[in-house]
């Protein structure tokens, strides 16, 4: 199998920007700074745009998303922490909740498959959000693959495989113990090498 991710995040400028940069920013805008709030949005927007697309698998409902959750984050910035996550954590948090307001079937799943040979990757990889993008046939069976994943599970190998979030993050985001976001991915690489492995068979 191809070692390579089908579909890669690491291609793509993530600019999610150093620590006190982000502090930075976030103190102009408290102040009333306008153009810093336009920075910090520059900042995170494509991993939350990502985020949302891989979880929806519909550009429309990402570009939703993703401005819901600037408008929110902004809104409340003053309640943000930095001793309990960081910044880029409490942003995901605050799309993954409303991609579940969504209440969307259709996610755009296209992990390697070789992803399903050993127990994790090591360089956790995300799908480019480009609707455009062509599948081949090994894509079209991780998709189908994933697609049957409960919505628990996909959340959580999306955050690990795509963002590359360690456990720890995960559990803030989803607002579950670290230990139940790393049981979960076990379940789901367990599911999904299973499935892969009956599909294999049948061919």
């Amino acid at each position: 199998m191809n070692d390579q991710p089908l579909l890669n995040w690491a291609d793509l400028p993530a600019n999610d920007g150093a620590a006190d940069d982000t502090a930075g920013l976030i103190g102009r805008c408290l102040s009333g700074e306008q153009p810093a709030y336009v920075e910090l949005y520059d900042l995170f927007s494509g991993g939350v745009y990502r985020l949302a697309y891989s979880l929806l698998g519909d550009a429309q409902d990402a570009e939703e998303v993703l401005q819901d959750s600037f408008e929110y984050a902004f809104r409340r910035l003053n309640h943000f922490d930095a001793r309990k996550s960081a910044f880029k954590t409490w942003l995901y948090r605050i799309a993954v909740s409303r991609c579940r307001n969504k209440r969307r079937r259709k996610w755009l799943p296209s992990f390697s498959l070789s992803v399903f040979d050993g127990d994790e990757p090591s360089d956790p990889a995300a799908p480019l959000p480009d609707e455009r993008a062509q599948l081949n046939e090994q894509q079209r069976v991780v998709w189908a693959a994933v697609g049957e994943l409960s919505p628990k599970l996909r959340e959580v190998a999306i955050l690990r495989y795509y963002a590359g979030l360690p456990y720890g993050e995960i559990g803030i985001v989803l607002g579950i113990p670290a230990k139940t976001a790393e049981s979960r991915m076990r379940l789901a690489h367990k599911a999904l090498r299973e499935r892969l492995s009956d599909i294999a068979g049948e061919e």
